[in-house]
């Protein structure tokens, strides 16, 4: 097991060089100059050529990634050109934002997801299956934008039930502890500072959390439908197993892999994909933060929230994957 973990860590170092590779080189051949856009079209080339050579861009490409690289490793991804504040500073106030819209999304589709998959494959082809499967084809389909738009409109404009967009009410916002409204709501206990976080968390979360749930929905229910046909349940029957623990502890245990597997990269999926339901809910979170970055060519906070968001997709499997020998004790990592 740790030459395993020590491998992966390995395997990590080189998916984050690629990652910054990309980024940067990706960033450097946009059209436009950022000279340029910070200062204006009234510049002069004297202006212009005075900045670049402020901010390294008079260098060649290889030296300011070497540059880039060597000052990453000690924690420093540059400041920011349009905040002025250090980059990794923006990143980090960002992220837990992105975060618990990630984790709320997730734990809305594990919790609707897995039972419902696990229901539509006790009763397979029954009214209640067709259903789920036709729901969550749908869940599959929709894009984002339109979901959150629908959204919006029903429950925050016609009903006047949920919130349409926020953290908090303006004015209302609990000491910032770890940066997620919730949490820190919590912390806090002020019982309208957690009901106001949750209600504007609720909208968000399940626009974002939509499509994963009808992903393991659906996975969850053909692997139960696989699994009720192997010899281990068919043996389980035999001994008078009550069919309740024949599925929840024979059926569904040796379904999880490929569920958990699913539900490990919608995570991390979710953590690097959030940018849609952020820009419509108007979240102050890491997809917005990388999309503005493109936009104004802000180098410094582009590559650090991506090196950010590449370190925790390649965590969260392999979390994912250590929780396999778990599930299945047959599993042996060498």
């Amino acid at each position: 097991m740790t030459q395993y973990i020590l491998r992966r860590i390995v395997q990590l170092i080189f998916v984050l060089i690629g990652v910054s590779l990309v980024v940067f080189f990706t960033m450097h051949v946009l059209p436009g100059d950022v000279a340029q856009l910070m200062l204006g079209d009234h510049a002069t080339n004297e202006q212009l050529a005075r900045l670049r050579q402020q901010l390294g861009l008079d260098q060649p490409i290889y030296v300011q990634y070497v540059l880039f690289a060597r000052d990453a490793l000690h924690g420093d991804f540059g400041t920011s050109l349009r905040s002025n504040n250090p980059a990794f500073l923006d990143v980090w106030y960002a992220f837990p934002v992105t975060a618990q819209l990630s984790l709320a999304a997730l734990c809305v589709a594990v919790v609707g997801g897995v039972p419902l998959g696990v229901l539509a494959a006790v009763w397979p082809l029954s009214r209640f299956d067709n259903t789920v499967m036709t729901v969550s084809l749908f869940g599959v389909s929709m894009p984002i934008f339109w979901l959150g738009l629908m959204m919006i409109l029903v429950f925050g404009a016609f009903l006047d039930w949920l919130p349409i967009g926020g953290l908090m009410p303006i004015g209302v916002e609990p000491p910032r502890i770890t940066g997620m409204s919730v949490v820190d709501s919590l912390i806090s206990g002020n019982v309208e500072y957690i009901l106001e976080s949750l209600r504007h968390l609720v909208l968000p979360a399940f626009t974002l959390g939509t499509i994963p749930l009808a992903l393991i929905t659906r996975i969850t229910r053909s692997e139960m439908l696989s699994m009720r046909s192997q010899d281990h349940v068919r043996t389980a029957r035999a001994k008078g197993l009550s069919e309740p623990r024949v599925v929840l502890k024979h059926v569904l245990r040796n379904a999880l892999i490929p569920v958990v597997t699913v539900i490990g990269l919608q995570l991390g999926l979710l953590l690097s994909g959030a940018v849609l339901t952020e820009t419509i809910y108007s979240l102050p979170g890491l997809g917005r933060l990388m999309i503005n970055g493109i936009l104004d060519r802000d180098y410094p906070v582009v590559q650090a929230a991506a090196l950010v968001t590449a370190f925790i997709f390649v965590l969260v499997n392999l979390v994912v994957d250590l929780s396999y020998a778990y599930l299945d004790p047959r599993i042996r990592y060498r």
